[in-house]
């Protein structure tokens, strides 16, 4: 059976950092879906080093971006910081790394290995790592490893205008092409009050272009859009 260390070793060595203390980077690969199902593991879930390395993130894409575009006024800055640091792209640069096989999940969050619930998992943990970085091997590593892996992504974000969220994307090149508003409608609702599952289309006219699923109505029509976005090749 393989070292639980000599596995976690393999990541530090794809992102070129060394952890002196190696249960913080296993903690910040530890879903609280694990910790439920696993009571009696000495593991912390992960969500406290999410919280961190959220805070991390945030000044080292300020810094990065304030130093990058010196003529950037301060919503630029703000839609691109949001661009580059929102569930797609941190769980895009995640999967790039492969954190998905080093996540410890549940049995039912291990099935779903694709999907919305998985980004949001693998955005999260991005986070983690990284304040578990900040703690183990201080800001300028943690700086460091995201100036390699993440921010030279953010030429492309910028380009393709990844920034603008999807809803707002859409309605311009909507009425630019159409001349018309796209519209919005859930189609369906499953699961419990308190975790439901929305299902929402995005029309142009009577024209169904696409539906997706999220956790809110909000969240489904912007999950919409995007599919909307790369259907009609505007993304």
């Amino acid at each position: 059976m393989e070292n639980p260390d000599e596995h976690l070793g393999i990541f530090e060595r794809k992102i070129n950092v060394t952890f002196h203390n190696k249960n913080l980077l296993r903690q910040a690969f530890t879903h609280r879906s694990f910790i439920n199902e696993h009571r009696e593991s000495p593991l912390a879930n992960n969500e406290r080093l999410e919280f961190l390395g959220d805070a991390v993130l945030e000044l080292a894409a300020s810094d990065f971006l304030y130093k990058k575009y010196p003529d950037a006024m301060e919503g630029e800055l703000t839609s691109y910081r949001a661009g580059l640091v929102n569930t797609n792209s941190l769980s895009e640069t995640a999967a790039e790394l492969g954190m998905n096989s080093y996540l410890l999940l549940s049995k039912g969050e291990a099935r779903d290995e694709e999907g919305r619930a998985r980004q949001y998992i693998l955005a999260d943990t991005f986070e983690a790592v990284t304040g578990a970085m900040y703690l183990d091997r201080g800001y300028q590593v943690a700086e460091d490893f995201l100036h390699r892996i993440l921010f030279p992504k953010i030429d492309r974000i910028v380009e393709k205008r990844l920034w603008q969220d999807a809803k707002s994307l859409f309605q311009e090149r909507v009425q630019e092409i159409y001349n018309v508003t796209p519209s919005y409608e859930v189609l369906h609702e499953s699961g419990p009050d308190h975790d439901k599952t929305f299902t929402a289309g995005a029309f142009i006219g009577d024209e169904l272009v696409s539906q997706a699923d999220g956790p809110s109505k909000q969240e489904a029509e912007q999950n919409a859009a995007e599919k909307a976005l790369q259907k009609k090749g505007w993304r």
